[in-house]
């Protein structure tokens, strides 16, 4: 390399204010640090968490400033106004998670998003303001602080502010949506959107130019200032509540001051001697996952080799087996009290399911019975945060806004996207089919109930340390990206950058094919797979997986920020 290279390098770390050690991760090599580690989408909401715990905060502390400052830096998932979950390990055994998925309004119906002859009108379920659900993101981050953060809430907001007042550069990655914003730029309802993402209101930022967010800046000193309160009401509520009834949305500041996240029990499993603590209804991931390794745990995965065909057939056997039983089954607790996720999550279960799997043959999802298909529309573009501090505690965190970039709406004055997450209801009472739609009744739009979610924050934990922080966004197939990099750290003893580099599949029951990565699975692999029965379509990439394993006996963390992900990285603190 040129001196003249090294010093562009070089100015390329200070104008951006990376600090020179996150670039110690490199693909299937993981970061090392012994005081903390966060793992982001965007490497400055990843500094801002390191600095965070450089600072004395805890896991929670980080998770929540790292969680707004993708709010600012990573428009597409990163947010405030969407909702996700929360998982947390602490390095005494102590675990808990927060459940702050969005709700249904309270004028939502059971059939608010169908036309005539009963089909959905105009794609309302995913756009437009009847796809928008009431946002549960600051409530969950200010519950998670108020009863575990150490450093003032205040001091947690500052950097999102610092971050929206003085800008970050403009990345490749947005550029497809400035692009679809300047096409709507003169719609009323994408209007703030121009305003807050397009240059001046009306330009596109090139590569590298800054971009800053003051409306969203005040938005964000609201929250800093009075908690969730500075959200779900006064001002920041009466500019939602004002722009939906001025465009023909739901909400209101009733249901804004009416929201409330849940702190839950953990959903646990065993696999293999480790213990799976993951997150419960209303996310599916955990269910799933722990139902998932229960049934490969009676395979010799080691054995077989790791993507060989044979593996491979397991894999997919199982992700069959335990998508085909969240679309019966699961759904928002508070309306389904009598969800069988004890049963679910069985060993019991698992080995009458294992009985099932026939060797080298594949099983066929019978369209007569139910599937997990209604995800069709759920969007890759959620996001993950794995963190773990200085002592040892870990949060395993995933939220989202649904689509990328949510809904595209912005609220006017506010600066922040709304999402789109009613679109994860099942849309069509009674009405399933083959091709994608679920009409099953535990997860039907009723007012203030949440809809399902893939979402599957995870933690890996031995003699009640946590061991393994993983999460991923990727809408439907989250669930097998987290179930395949357990699998690769657990029974092939990769390490964390090789779990989460390693090529993925996904199978959701139905539509009853399976997907390779690209360039992932040799020709040869799949051959053989296809000749046990399996249907196999190509994609180009499957999640973006973030994290982070504890070496107890070293006392070293090694992190891993998936390089399928744009602007992602790993920051640790030495």
């Amino acid at each position: 390399m040129t001196t003249q290279k090294i010093k562009l390098l070089f100015c390329l770390f200070l104008a951006t204010g990376l600090n020179l050690q996150s670039y110690a991760q490199s693909g299937r090599t993981p970061v090392r640090a012994e005081n903390g580690m966060v793992a982001s989408s965007h490497y400055l909401a990843s500094e801002v968490g390191s600095e965070i715990i450089e600072k004395g905060g805890n896991a929670i502390d980080a998770s929540v400033a790292t969680a707004f400052a993708l709010a600012v830096a990573l428009p597409s998932a990163g947010n405030i106004g969407g909702g996700g979950f929360i998982v947390y390990h602490g390095n005494d055994g102590y675990q808990t998670t927060f459940n702050f998925r969005e709700k249904a309004p309270m004028a939502a119906t059971e059939d608010m998003f169908l036309g005539e002859n009963r089909k959905v009108k105009n794609n309302s379920n995913h756009e437009g303001l009847l796809s928008v659900g009431v946002p549960g993101t600051v409530a969950g981050l200010y519950k998670a602080h108020q009863k575990m953060g150490d450093l003032p809430w205040e001091d947690l907001v500052a950097p999102a502010i610092k971050l929206a007042e003085e800008g970050f550069p403009w990345t490749y990655r947005l550029n497809w949506f400035q692009n679809w914003v300047k096409n709507r730029e003169n719609e009323d309802l994408y209007k703030a959107t121009a305003k807050a993402f397009l240059k001046n209101g009306t330009d596109l930022y090139k590569q590298g130019e800054i971009i800053k967010q003051p409306d969203l800046a005040e938005t964000l000193k609201r929250i800093q200032k009075h908690g969730a309160d500075g959200f779900y009401k006064g001002k920041t509520a009466e500019l939602i509540a004002s722009y939906m009834k001025e465009h023909g949305g739901l909400i209101t500041e009733e249901d804004l001051a009416a929201y409330e996240p849940e702190e839950l029990e953990p959903v646990k499993g065993k696999y293999r001697g480790y213990d799976i603590v993951a997150m419960p209804p209303p996310s599916t991931g955990g269910v799933a996952l722990i139902e998932m390794l229960n049934i490969i745990e009676g395979f010799d995965m080691q054995e077989m080799g790791h993507n060989s065909a044979k593996s491979l057939h397991v894999l997919t056997e199982a992700m069959r087996r335990g998508f085909a039983d969240r679309a019966l089954h699961l759904g928002d607790p508070n309306f389904n009290p009598e969800m069988p996720v004890e049963k679910l999550i069985s060993k019991d279960y698992a080995a009458d399911l294992r009985e099932t799997i026939e060797e080298n043959k594949a099983s066929q999802s019978d369209s007569a019975n139910f599937s997990a298909a209604h995800l069709k529309y759920e969007s890759p573009q959620t996001t993950q945060i794995s963190v773990v501090d200085k002592e040892g505690n870990a949060v395993s965190m995933t939220y989202t806004l649904e689509h990328s970039f949510g809904s595209k709406i912005t609220v006017e004055g506010a600066g922040f996207l709304l999402n789109n997450e009613m679109g994860d209801f099942n849309p069509i009472p009674g009405y399933t089919d083959t091709e994608g739609f679920i009409g099953t009744a535990p997860n039907l739009v009723a007012p203030q109930k949440r809809m399902i979610s893939s979402m599957t924050p995870a933690i890996v934990a031995k003699e009640g340390r946590p061991l393994l922080v993983i999460g991923s966004p990727g809408g439907r197939t989250i669930i097998n990206t987290v179930f395949q990099v357990v699998v690769n750290v657990l029974d092939y003893k990769m390490n964390i950058g090789q779990a989460i580099e390693a090529p993925r599949i996904h199978h959701q029951w139905l539509p009853d094919v399976t997907s390779f990565e690209r360039f992932g699975i040799s020709p040869d692999t799949k051959r053989l797979y296809e000749a046990m029965g399996h249907k196999v379509k190509w994609n180009d990439s499957q999640g973006r997986a973030m994290g982070i394993y504890l070496d107890h006996e070293e006392g070293v963390l090694y992190g891993t920020a998936d390089s399928r992900s744009y602007d992602s990285r790993a920051v640790g603190n030495n």
